[in-house]
């Protein structure tokens, strides 16, 4: 039904609007009492399914990625419909609008995304208080949300460290863990801040800000991860994990869009990513053991897409694109295929 659905409608509108009027449904959706809890109940992940990483328990390993709930406006919405989290943003310290439309483009022969949006947001001072009326009732607070932050676009690279540190400070009280996003190539010279020299202080100036800020909050440290491109090569992927461990950092989110393609500007998603995303995933575990975190995110359409991120070492997953063509159910499939497993393995360890 709702391929044809697709098909028929959403694959004819504009791609930001379609976004935009899909997660309005979801959202109203998500604030009618009994519509909502006869969703989730039909949606959730059986409790078979929950993780416990980063000190908090996870409903299911799989969540929505950064880039489809970039002001913290559907949380609720979003988890009522089977992601075991859901992962904010990007938001930069200060509110922006991104780049000019047209800015997402669907790559129908390839399932995928390509998108220049360029970090449009409220701000971290609005997307805060957000998530503190979020925290605030019991049930947002059972809620797990990450929160992913990067530069401000006007922010000189060279003030990238402040820059990054406001986000963390005013974000830290309410995010589950945060991600420092030095990835997306829709930011002019952000990429080049994956490099250690530039990375480095960016990180620590996080760190710092963060746990300054949740210590006076009265919450406990926060879990730090890093966002990388899968367009670096070998060396730099594995540069960039031993300075995650060099600074005791939480963990890595990768990847984000790839820049190699010959379709015009911006990042491109969906199912191109997944070979290359495997592969940094495995390289990552290898080079970091089994301390560190790693979030697996890129060209997740299946439950096996899922397992094979699993199964080179992540200890989490994420999608969007996939969201985009397989629909509101879609979650919910690759949870509970991901809860069977789970079922499926304890029963063979109890063997």
């Amino acid at each position: 039904m709702y391929g044809l659905l697709f098909r028929q409608m959403f694959s004819r509108m504009d791609p930001e609007r379609a976004h935009h009027g899909a997660f309005l449904a979801i959202r109203v959706a998500s604030r009618v009492p009994v519509v909502s809890d006869v969703i989730r109940s039909v949606l959730a992940t059986p409790p078979q399914g929950a993780v416990r990483v980063l000190g908090r328990t996870f409903p299911s390993p799989f969540g929505v990625a950064a880039g489809f709930d970039k002001n913290a406006v559907g949380v609720p919405g979003l988890t009522m419909l089977g992601f075991g989290y859901v992962e904010v943003g990007t938001v930069t310290a200060w509110p922006q609008p991104g780049n000019e439309a047209p800015r997402l483009w669907r790559v129908l022969d390839r399932r995928g995304l390509r998108n220049r949006m360029g970090f449009n947001n409220e701000g971290s001072v609005a997307v805060a208080k957000r998530l503190r009326a979020l925290r605030s009732t019991p049930r947002g607070r059972a809620l797990v949300v990450g929160v992913n932050i990067g530069k401000t676009k006007v922010t000189a690279p060279e003030d990238a460290p402040d820059d990054y540190a406001t986000s963390a400070g005013h974000l830290a009280p309410y995010a589950d863990y945060l991600v420092v996003n030095v990835s997306s190539p829709n930011t002019p010279g952000l990429r080049d801040l994956q490099s250690v020299d530039a990375l480095r202080p960016i990180l620590q100036a996080a760190r710092t800000a963060a746990d300054e800020s949740a210590s006076a909050a009265g919450r406990p440290r926060v879990p730090l991860l890093v966002k990388i491109a899968p367009d670096l090569a070998d060396a730099d992927v594995d540069a960039v994990a031993d300075l995650v461990a060099e600074l005791g950092l939480d963990g890595v989110v990768a990847v984000n869009t790839t820049i190699a393609h010959d379709l015009g500007e911006g990042g491109l998603s969906g199912p191109p990513l997944l070979e290359r995303g495997l592969v940094v995933v495995a390289r990552l575990r290898h080079r970091l053991g089994s301390g560190p975190v790693i979030i697996g995110v890129g060209g997740i359409t299946t439950p096996a897409d899922a397992r094979a991120y699993l199964a080179a070492g992540a200890d989490l997953i994420q999608g969007y694109t996939g969201f985009i063509y397989e629909g509101p159910f879609w979650a919910s499939r690759i949870g509970r295929a991901l809860a069977r497993d789970a079922v499926a393995r304890a029963g063979r360890g109890a063997a």
